[in-house]
């Protein structure tokens, strides 16, 4: 994942930079999940409306995948370029976002709106973030995506996993279906290069959305 924190010159000094929890990312996690956690911070709510303020002068598909603060002062956010294949803005939109946001935060905490030393970073998602059902499913349906999965068995619910393409979605039904992706995990070994059997190419997996505990993009087409 790229990231870029704002430069030290512009953010206020803070004893030590506090790192991202490095916990399993969950939907709404403020992190790899995307959504917006503000945690016990009583200038949260303040900070995010600042952010979501800069956002228009970079234009319409730049939004904010992920926010979240810290009650040690610290302020983390994922942008998201929507016309990028992976979601992934570059850097120089991660440096001016940081740059003009950094700016207006100096010029709330001059008056006391916030705290004058709260510390920034902005930053990527990244190609691994977790993708949000049933949105971003229709977003990235060009690209392969590891899903994971439960499938209901004799002995209960098993939990599964698999390369696959979205090949439709009924939104108000609750429910997608999948094909298998012509990649190397779904290949059988002693078929040699040779392509998917008919069999292969006619499975498909329909699942409820409420069965599927996570899909992300699938990046290794070796």
């Amino acid at each position: 994942m790229d990231n870029l924190a704002a430069d030290s010159d512009e953010v206020e000094p803070i004893d030590l930079w506090e790192e991202e929890d490095e916990a399993e990312p969950k939907i709404g996690d403020g992190g790899d999940g995307g959504g917006v956690i503000v945690q016990n911070c009583p200038w949260g709510e303040k900070v995010l409306s600042i952010a979501r303020d800069v956002l228009p002068q970079f234009g319409d598909d730049i939004e904010i995948f992920s926010f979240k603060t810290s009650p040690r002062g610290y302020i983390y956010v994922r942008l998201d370029r929507l016309c990028n294949e992976y979601g992934c803005p570059n850097m120089e939109d991660i440096q001016s976002y940081s740059h003009e946001y950094k700016k207006r935060l100096d010029e709330a905490g001059a008056v006391g709106d916030i705290p004058a030393d709260l510390a920034l970073e902005v930053s990527s998602p990244g190609a691994d973030r977790l993708l949000r059902i049933p949105n971003d499913l229709e977003r990235f349906k060009e690209m392969a995506m590891r899903v994971v999965y439960v499938e209901r068995g004799d002995r209960g619910h098993v939990e599964k996993e698999g390369v696959f393409f979205l090949e439709s979605m009924e939104a108000e039904a609750g429910r997608c279906i999948w094909r298998l992706a012509d990649v190397k995990e779904n290949r059988d070994p002693s078929a040699k290069g040779r392509p998917f059997t008919r069999k292969q190419k006619d499975w498909r997996l329909e699942l409820p959305f409420e069965m599927i505990q996570q899909v992300t993009l699938y990046l290794d087409y070796q």
